[in-house]
């Protein structure tokens, strides 16, 4: 007599970990920012608007390599990475992504700088909410609020999350270098 199969305890695990949406992978965003690692702190986009906004996604890890001093007993990103992380996302809002209408924001915005001359100029209004720790999955929204192309200045809502909690906010300010 065949034994009867018991189903195994808890979730089926096929189709949990499915990939959100991309509209920009990692090849993608390296090809536009400078950073690599350890300071490329941007893994995928999932929504982006050339010269409006974007949201993008940072899978935090043990692995992060900032982690073994911030703090050895109770590992948790440091807050200026996590803005840092914003002002990446925020990068990308301002750089020609290749095709369509991507390079219509650049030819508006140029003042003689290429993609690889945008600095964070500033930070306003920062706020931390939450702790953000390995397993997390940071997910951040910038918004061009302000565009001064007479002096190639941006100014940007920043709000990162972990799940439904707001983790951070900032206004940031992007500059184009010479």
């Amino acid at each position: 007599m065949a034994a009867e199969k018991t189903p195994d305890p808890g979730s089926d695990p096929k189709g949990l970990g499915k990939a959100l949406p991309m509209k920009m992978d990692i090849d993608a965003i390296m090809k536009l920012l400078p950073h690599r690692y350890p300071f490329l702190l941007v893994d995928r986009i999932l929504e982006i608007e050339q010269g409006s906004y974007a949201i993008g996604v940072k899978n935090v890890t043990i692995n992060d390599n900032f982690f073994p001093g911030h703090f050895p007993q109770r590992p948790i990103m440091p807050g200026v990475l996590m803005v840092e992380a914003m002002a990446q996302v925020g990068g990308l809002i301002m750089l020609e992504g290749g095709g369509g209408d991507a390079g219509l924001f650049l030819t508006l915005f140029s003042t003689g700088g290429t993609q690889q001359e945008f600095f964070f100029a500033g930070i306003d209004g920062v706020k931390f909410r939450r702790p953000v720790v390995p397993g997390d999955q940071l997910v951040m929204k910038v918004v061009l609020t302000k565009l001064n192309k007479r002096f190639g200045i941006a100014k940007m809502k920043g709000q990162a999350f972990v799940g439904e909690e707001l983790a951070c906010e900032a206004e940031l300010t992007l500059a184009l270098g010479s």
